[in-house]
């Protein structure tokens, strides 16, 4: 790794360091986020040629910018189109791919030569939005670890939870032959008459069928106090959707576990943090969104892609220090609205208001003489 590389990535661990807690949004903090940002982008333009061509054709290479806010996010359909990397894809320790739900035969890829950042943000940011006050809780996940799916940033993501925070007994409950869900519903049976909290975590739709299955054989828990929900995802693409109000009311009954303590992350591939809703930190029940400090959410103006007003809607950029060898802001096809510095996810953007991002995507294509099949 290049001496450059080694030295973005001590500076942005010292920053998750003097940052890691929630709530933090001085005058301070703010300018050494932008001058950190700036510093990762001028990096980044450098030495990853595909964002330095497209920063070139939008007039906004680090010379020509005011503020962090200036810095031009990468589409993330780029990440399907070429290898956004500071270090030479070749040499990465891992690489992280898309699900490819819409389109199986183009993945994103998320290169990842070390995994120092990668791993301090989650750690980091998953203490205050998932744990709270407590330190560790055994820790059951429904859905597949990093051992079963090696390409797959969530799978690292549910690995680390149960290292880091799951007491003995944390594990995995789903196999190469799907969620062990007898052992995974006698392993819940014992905590209950323990009276031992429980953290469950899995995709969004992981939960459905559990809990038609639980539904099926008539089995409801009254989970220990302090036990709490994660859930990530959604369901889009899924055979089945239901609302995530019945989702919530129905892991209520279900396991005994209010709306309160649980918590909807959101995450993609082509980030290198996360974001959660603020009931655990707050105590609220509320599906608004927060990150930590490292990670800043801007919403455009899907045709102009420039910032919109707060309360208004529009398509989602993130800008993440964590992202030190790819792209520090990417465009995003999800939409929101900011209020108050949390911002509440409302789906995806789609037909007319899509003219933004899809004009981003044409001029990456463009910037870096890339076939546009």
């Amino acid at each position: 790794m290049r001496l450059e590389s080694q030295a973005i990535i001590n500076d942005v661990k010292a920053y998750i360091d003097r940052h890691s807690e929630v709530g933090e949004d001085s005058t301070a903090s703010e300018q050494e986020f932008g001058e950190l940002a700036l510093k990762i982008f001028n990096f980044q333009c450098e030495y990853n040629a595909a964002y330095r061509n497209y920063a070139k054709l939008k007039r906004k290479l680090p010379h020509q910018l005011a503020s962090w806010r200036d810095i031009p996010p990468m589409p993330i359909q780029a990440f399907k189109r070429s290898p956004l990397s500071c270090e030479p894809p070749e040499h990465a320790a891992a690489v992280f791919m898309t699900s490819g739900t819409t389109h199986p035969e183009q993945r994103g890829r998320q290169y990842h030569p070390t995994f120092e950042v990668w791993d301090a943000s989650m750690r980091t940011g998953f203490r205050p939005f998932v744990m709270g006050e407590v330190a560790k809780l055994r820790v059951f996940s429904l859905s597949p670890a990093e051992d079963i799916y090696t390409d797959s940033s969530l799978s690292r993501y549910l690995s680390q939870a149960i290292r880091l925070f799951g007491t003995s007994g944390s594990e995995s409950y789903f196999r190469h032959d799907g969620l062990a869900v007898e052992q995974l519903l006698a392993d819940l049976r014992a905590c209950e008459e323990e009276a031992e909290p429980v953290l469950l975590l899995g995709a969004t739709f992981a939960y459905v069928p559990l809990l038609d299955t639980m539904e099926k054989l008539g089995i409801r828990f009254r989970l220990a106090p302090g036990s709490r929900i994660l859930d990530t995802g959604g369901f889009k693409g899924k055979s089945r959707e239901v609302s995530m109000d019945w989702l919530y009311e129905k892991l209520a009954q279900c396991f005994g576990v209010p709306r309160s303590l649980c918590v909807n992350m959101y995450g993609m591939t082509e980030l290198c943090s996360q974001y959660y809703d603020t009931t655990i930190l707050t105590g609220v029940s509320t599906s608004m969104k927060r990150g930590p400090a490292w990670l800043r959410p801007l919403v455009l103006d899907p045709t102009t892609l420039l910032p919109a007003a707060e309360g208004t809607v529009g398509v989602l950029a993130h800008f993440d220090l964590a992202n030190w060898n790819s792209c520090v802001a990417i465009l995003t096809e999800d939409i929101g609205v900011m209020r108050g510095g949390s911002f509440e996810l409302m789906g995806r953007i789609a037909g007319s208001e899509a003219r933004g991002c899809s004009l981003a995507v044409e001029q990456f294509i463009q910037s870096n003489g890339l076939a546009t099949s």
